[in-house]
């Protein structure tokens, strides 16, 4: 990302999709396509980590690239609905720090 902001990486992905006339999908064609990539990398985790060999031959895959798909498909979700992520992960940052702010034991620095 080359320390890109999400807001940057929301006018990046904005000016992408704006160069097609479709735009953006509708909410509900977004969240089946969310839910694909999400299952892509589940695939491509339990074929690593779980019980699921890969099939002889079969490519190994790029968790990083589910990643950044899942990551695109949520910027296009938010730009959609004029969503700022910035804002919006502040609020859930702040809802973490303050709800689980005692749930997990803490790692000691000295």
């Amino acid at each position: 990302m080359d320390g890109k902001t999400l807001r940057q990486l929301q006018q990046e992905v904005d000016a992408y999709i704006g160069q097609f006339r479709e735009g953006y999908f509708r909410p509900l064609s977004m969240l089946a396509r969310m839910a694909e990539e999400v299952g892509e990398l589940a695939r491509e985790v339990n074929h690593r980590y779980g019980e699921k060999p890969k099939k002889p031959g079969e490519a190994e895959g790029d968790i990083a690239l589910e990643l950044a798909d899942i990551l695109f498909i949520v910027i296009c979700f938010a730009n959609s609905m004029g969503i700022d992520l910035e804002e919006a992960f502040d609020r859930v940052m702040h809802k973490y720090n303050t709800r689980d702010a005692d749930r997990w034991t803490r790692v000691n620095k000295e």
